[in-house]
């Protein structure tokens, strides 16, 4: 097991030295309730006190209920400042536009639940371009690896503080940092849709893709879910093809 108490003052004084060098104000990220949000908020509020997490429905019923309840509880225990900004409306206006445009129905699954992490990606960068903050990354090595992640939505950020970590050494910093429970206890989900997880919509277990990360290590079959996964979200990992590169 790594050590966490090393872990965590490296961390804090990464982004405090991240905040002096860029000359910012402050910091937001989007709080989801979700064990990455937790961790991420908990490491920037150590660092600088000016951290805000933005709440940020967008019409999943399990966004104003169980994440916007465990959000709230994170920023209760650890002094977070919240904000909460509920994006359905401006989601079904999109969607309306598009269609008036032309574009008859959205029923491709990727571009359809990828317009909430995307509108959300923008409510975050007008909160920091606006009070001169930095918008700080909440994905893990795991979801990095799988691909699982929005272009241009979640994948978007100035600083990311757990992007080395799997989501096995998520929960054991969680526990480390004595994170509300409930956070902890919870099936990992996006909550892109109702009913969402992150280990049904893969079809892997965490445990399985962080020993193969961590060890080398899995049964065949998984192996082969994940090198699918890999390859074929490549691009998401990669910067913009540029013409003369």
């Amino acid at each position: 097991m790594r050590d966490y108490a090393r872990e965590t003052a490296q961390r804090v004084d990464f982004i405090r030295k991240l905040v002096a060098d860029t000359g910012v104000k402050g910091i937001v990220f989007a709080n989801s309730g979700g064990k990455d949000a937790t961790l991420t908020g908990i490491l920037c509020k150590m660092a600088c006190d000016n951290t805000v997490g933005l709440i940020l429905p967008c019409g999943v019923s399990r966004n104003y209920a169980e994440d916007r309840a465990h959000a709230e509880l994170l920023g209760a225990q650890f002094n977070i400042f919240q904000r909460k900004f509920d994006l359905k409306n401006a989601r079904d206006a999109l969607v309306q536009a598009l269609n008036n445009g032309g574009l008859d129905e959205i029923n491709n699954e990727e571009a359809n639940v990828s317009i909430a992490p995307r509108l959300r990606m923008i409510a975050l960068y007008t909160v920091a371009v606006t009070e001169n903050r930095l918008v700080a990354g909440t994905g893990n090595r795991s979801e990095k690896h799988m691909g699982y992640f929005t272009k241009w939505g979640d994948g978007a950020f100035d600083f990311n503080p757990i992007v080395d970590l799997t989501v096995t050494e998520i929960f054991e910093f969680l526990r480390h940092l004595k994170a509300p429970a409930p956070i902890i206890e919870k099936a990992p989900s996006a909550a892109l849709f109702e009913g969402q997880t992150d280990e049904g919509e893969m079809g892997i277990t965490y445990a399985s893709l962080d020993a193969f990360l961590l060890t080398g290590k899995t049964n065949a079959e998984d192996e082969a879910v994940i090198d699918r996964f890999h390859t074929r979200s490549e691009h998401k990992r990669k910067n913009p093809v540029l013409y003369g590169d």
